[in-house]
């Protein structure tokens, strides 16, 4: 999916659009992929993303959902074991997708123990944002994300989410200092690799 001297990145299960449109604008080709439609104008793919991966993408950040892998529900691992296999399925399909640089994110949670540690786990308020959520990333072919802009401010915010059937999506959502720093940390890596 290279187009000339653009570099093509499919941000997967990403409705947002905040990584995607962070890219975008360091002039990346990126789309955005997942069974939402977008929540921002832009480039997104609507559908499973297992039927895009062979596409020829230069690079793929993955935010899988963590239903069933993060250890916040531990407590009813045993009653969704086979939900949870999919889910570690899911993951190993993103991973080994023939795409030369793939960054994976996922909360502490079981793909630590059923597959390998992470890579690197960053906190918000590394990023720029007063707020606390231990996020792991797998990465291959990409180096660690820098810390960039600390901040003092150290709140659970996440976890403190009013109830509701929106919950999970404003819990999911990429911050825009996590997202800025993907994409200004690993987009100058394509020019590198042309």
């Amino acid at each position: 999916m290279n187009h000339g001297t653009r570099h093509s990145v499919l941000v997967a299960c990403e409705f947002s659009g905040a990584v995607r449109d962070a890219l975008r604008r360091r002039g990346v080709d990126a789309v955005s992929c997942d069974l939402l439609p977008t929540e921002a104008p832009g480039p997104h793919i609507v559908g499973n993303v297992r039927d895009v991966l062979d596409q020829g993408w230069d690079m793929m950040i993955a935010f899988p959902p963590c239903t069933h892998l993060a250890n916040s529900g531990a407590r009813w691992w045993a009653e969704k074991r086979d939900d949870q296999a999919e889910a570690i399925r899911f993951v190993m399909d993103l991973w080994l997708a023939p795409i030369p640089r793939v960054a994976i994110e996922n909360p502490y949670g079981k793909l630590s123990t059923a597959w390998c540690r992470p890579d690197q786990v960053i906190q918000p308020w590394q990023f720029g944002h007063g707020e606390t959520k231990a996020t792991c990333l797998w990465l291959r072919g990409l180096p660690p994300l820098m810390v960039d802009a600390q901040h003092q401010g150290r709140e659970p915010r996440v976890h403190r989410e009013s109830p509701g059937p929106d919950r999970w999506k404003r819990r999911s959502k990429t911050l825009e200092g996590i997202a800025e720093a993907m994409a200004a940390q690993w987009a100058p890596l394509l020019e590198v690799a042309a």
